[in-house]
């Protein structure tokens, strides 16, 4: 197992770097030089908090809270040939007195992808990306007691997904792309699963001990991005995921991820970002799972072309 994730993540390391490393000589071209890569950086960090005293009548508690966010992209298109590759960076934390540091957010999306041009919206193209998160995760719960108790329920690579993409993309501006897959076979990694049969089931995230990877290989994906200021010093991002694997085809088995983060620009480096993530995924739970964060913190952002209006 370790030998397939190894090859994968090298393979996304490699191409994803390699795009941002040529963008970044592209834009030391000169300046009558127009460069078939676009580049795009956005780097946040929110902190909230609240100190109440001993004595505070009101009720509450004092904490600390800390959101990161770090995307990065790096398009090429010269004639028909695209090569797109992004990273996406999410993590968040509380520190609650009384109940210390607890992980909110926590999520790495790498992908890659080419593209051959068949009209001036259509490509063909295949993708390769990752999704996983970085530190372990924990649900808390109330024994009978009444005692709260953590639950270890995720950690590094456990689970993983890791997707190869086959179809068209729909592309009718900058902002906007359409990914239709009719082939999409993904591998799913959970580091150790037995570690989770107590929190999260006999099989948890669809793979039964003692193996470590399930491969779900006669599958479709559908995923849609979309990124564009709104309003003035408005944007919105989302990203939606769907995940069907044909030997299960039914309503209640397809997986589905809805992120979405509205950013508002108070000044150059000052902002205020809402973000929140809706998640269906039968191996992990019957129900919709949802979290959602509002933040003050700063932004940076860089880009090397003008959007769309």
């Amino acid at each position: 197992m370790k030998w397939i994730v190894t090859r994968w993540l090298l393979a996304l390391g490699l191409l994803w770097c390699a795009g941002t490393a040529q963008a970044q000589i592209e834009l030391t071209a000169p300046p009558d030089t127009v460069s078939p890569w676009r580049t795009k950086l956005k780097a946040s960090l929110n902190i909230s908090e609240a100190l109440l005293s001993d004595n505070w009548k009101g009720g509450g508690v004092s904490f600390l809270g800390l959101n990161g966010l770090l995307n990065t992209q790096a398009n090429y298109r010269l004639g028909r040939n695209s090569w797109d590759n992004q990273a996406d960076v999410l993590f968040a934390f509380a520190h609650n007195k009384g109940q210390g540091y607890r992980k909110n957010l926590d999520r790495l999306f790498l992908d890659t992808k080419y593209g051959y041009s068949i009209s001036s919206d259509w490509d063909m193209f295949a993708s390769l990306n990752l999704l996983t998160q970085f530190a372990p995760g924990y649900e808390y719960k109330k024994d009978s007691a009444g005692t709260e108790r953590a639950r270890f329920v995720s950690s590094w690579f456990a689970p993983a997904f890791i997707t190869s993409s086959y179809g068209f993309e729909y592309h009718p501006a900058t902002f906007f792309k359409l990914r239709l897959s009719p082939f999409s076979p993904r591998i799913t990694v959970v580091n150790d699963p037995r570690r989770f049969v107590a929190t999260v089931g006999d099989s948890p995230y669809g793979v039964r001990p003692p193996r470590q990877v399930r491969y779900e290989i006669l599958a479709l994906q559908v995923l849609s991005e979309f990124d564009k200021e709104i309003m003035q010093n408005v944007t919105l991002k989302g990203r939606y995921l769907l995940f069907a694997n044909y030997e299960k085809l039914n309503w209640r088995k397809i997986d589905h991820r809805l992120e979405l983060a509205i950013t508002a620009k108070v000044n150059r480096y000052i902002n205020v970002a809402v973000t929140g993530i809706g998640l269906y995924d039968y191996d992990q739970d019957t129900k919709i799972q949802a979290s959602q964060t509002l933040s003050l913190g700063f932004l940076y952002t860089f880009q090397n072309y003008t959007e769309q209006k």
